[in-house]
C-alpha cells in the first residue's frame, strides 16, 4: 500500500537525492579538511575547534541559524551579500530548485568537523615509513594520495559511508524547521511524513506502517554496505 502512494514515492526520491549529495559532499570535504589539518601549523588547533563546534550545536539551533542565512527578508545574509554585488535576491527556501540543496548545505556544515576529525585520526595512524618510501621513489603528491592515503583510509571511509547513509534516512528536524517539507513536496522525506500522519492527520496506524517500512529499507540498504565493509577488512 505504501509503495503505491505517490507522496511516499516522492519522499523516497527526495531521500535518495539528499543521501547521495550529502554523502558525497561530506566525505569529500572531510578528507580535504583532514589532509589540510594533518600538517603541523599553529592555526590547526584553532581550526579543529572551529570545525568541530557546529557538531556540538543542537540541530534545531543550526536550522534556525541557516533559516536566517537563507531568509528572503532584508536581514537574510545570503541575499544581503547578493544585493551588495548588485545581484537579485533569491527565495532560497521557497524555491523547489534550491530548497533541498539549502538543507544539504546546512547539515553538511554541521557534520563536517566531526567526520574530518575521524579522518584526521586515521591519517595520523598511517605509518610515516610508508610516505618516506614513496618520497624515495619520487612519487608525486597526487599519486601518493590516491595510491597510499586513500587505500589506507578505506575502512574509515566505508564506516562513514554507512553512518551517513543511515543518518540521511532519519533526517527530520532541519527539514521540519527550514522548509517543513515544502515548497510543494520538494523537501518531503519519510520522517516529515511520519510526523504529519501521526500528529497532524491523526493517522497513527499509517504512520507506524511507514516507520516500519522505512526501517526495512534502511536494513536493505545498509546490509550490503556492511558486507562490503567486512569484505574489505578481511
Amino acid at each position: 500500500l505504501l509503495f503505491v502512494r505517490r507522496e511516499f514515492l516522492i519522499a523516497l526520491k527526495n531521500t535518495a537525492y539528499y543521501t547521495f549529495i550529502h554523502m558525497f559532499l561530506l566525505i569529500a570535504l572531510s578528507v580535504i579538511f583532514a589532509v589540510w589539518l594533518q600538517k603541523d601549523r599553529k592555526i590547526n588547533n584553532f581550526a579543529q575547534t572551529a570545525f568541530f563546534v557546529p557538531h556540538l550545536v543542537a540541530s534545531v539551533s543550526c536550522a534556525f541559524i541557516w533559516s536566517w542565512i537563507f531568509s528572503t527578508d532584508t536581514s537574510g545574509l545570503m541575499n544581503t551579500v547578493l544585493r551588495a554585488f548588485g545581484l537579485p535576491a533569491r527565495n532560497w527556501l521557497g524555491s523547489t530548485s534550491t530548497a533541498m540543496n539549502c538543507v544539504i548545505v546546512m547539515n553538511t556544515w554541521k557534520s563536517i568537523g566531526y567526520y574530518a576529525l575521524i579522518i584526521l585520526s586515521a591519517l595520523k595512524a598511517i605509518p610515516a615509513e610508508i610516505y618516506e618510501a614513496a618520497r624515495l621513489d619520487s612519487s608525486s603528491t597526487c599519486k601518493t594520495f590516491f595510491k597510499i592515503t586513500l587505500p589506507m583510509l578505506s575502512p574509515q571511509l566505508f564506516m562513514l559511508l554507512i553512518t551517513i547513509t543511515t543518518g540521511s534516512f532519519k533526517v527530520f528536524d532541519s527539514i521540519r524547521i527550514m522548509t517543513n517539507g515544502g515548497p510543494g513536496t520538494s523537501t518531503m522525506v519519510p520522517g516529515v511524513q511520519v510526523y504529519r500522519l501521526a500528529f497532524t492527520q491523526q493517522s497513527v496506524g499509517l504512520a507506524s506502517a511507514l516507520a516500519v517500512t522505512l526501517m526495512i529499507l534502511v536494513l536493505l540498504v545498509v546490509g550490503p554496505l556492511q558486507r562490503l565493509v567486512n569484505g574489505k577488512e578481511q
